[in-house]
C-alpha cells in the first residue's frame, strides 16, 4: 500500500496540491492554517491593503526567526545533555 497521497491546501487564497505521507496530513493542514492565521493577523495590523507576497514574506520571516531560536535552544540542550552524559559515564566507571 502506498503511504503517500495528494491533498490540497490553501495558502493566501491560492490552492496548492501536495503529495505527502499519510501520517503528515494533520501537520500539513495545521501548518497551512497557521500560515493563513498569521497572514490574517498581519493584514489586520496594516491600515492599507498589503500585497499577499509581502504578507507571505513577513510570515516566512517570522517563522524563520522562531525556527532559528528553537534550533539554538535545541543545540544548547544537546550540549547540556552531552555534558551530563559524560559526567554520568565517569561516575558509573568508578
Amino acid at each position: 500500500m502506498d503511504d503517500t497521497f495528494l491533498i490540497n491546501i490553501v495558502i493566501a487564497g491560492k490552492k496548492y496540491p501536495l503529495t505527502i505521507k499519510r501520517e503528515e496530513e494533520e501537520i500539513a493542514r495545521a501548518a497551512a492554517e497557521q500560515i493563513n492565521s498569521k497572514i490574517f493577523q498581519y493584514r489586520q495590523h496594516f491600515a492599507v491593503e498589503v500585497d499577499a507576497l509581502d504578507l507571505l514574506a513577513m510570515v516566512a520571516f517570522q517563522f524563520s526567526m522562531q525556527n532559528m531560536k528553537l534550533e539554538r535552544l535545541n543545540e544548547s540542550f544537546s550540549n547540556e545533555i552531552g555534558q551530563l552524559t559524560t559526567e554520568l559515564e565517569k561516575y558509573l566507571k568508578k
